[in-house]
């Protein structure tokens, strides 16, 4: 959902049938503000487009 700038809200659902909604709420914004990521502004890849070094590929590949 981060990964895709998804803009709607988180939802928690919990499957006691007993628990009251209020205190269900509360516990569910709880673990939703302790689990929010905050995004990287680079891509995981950024790393990969550095550039080659031709000669060096070949001394390393003995050629």
């Amino acid at each position: 959902m981060a990964a895709n700038d998804f803009a709607g809200w988180a939802v928690v659902e919990w499957e006691c049938c007993l628990k009251h909604p209020e205190d269900g709420a509360r516990e569910g914004a709880d673990f939703v503000k302790h689990h929010i990521i905050r995004v990287t502004e680079k891509a995981f890849d950024d790393f990969a487009d550095s550039g080659t070094d031709e000669a060096a590929n070949r001394r390393l590949l003995g050629i």
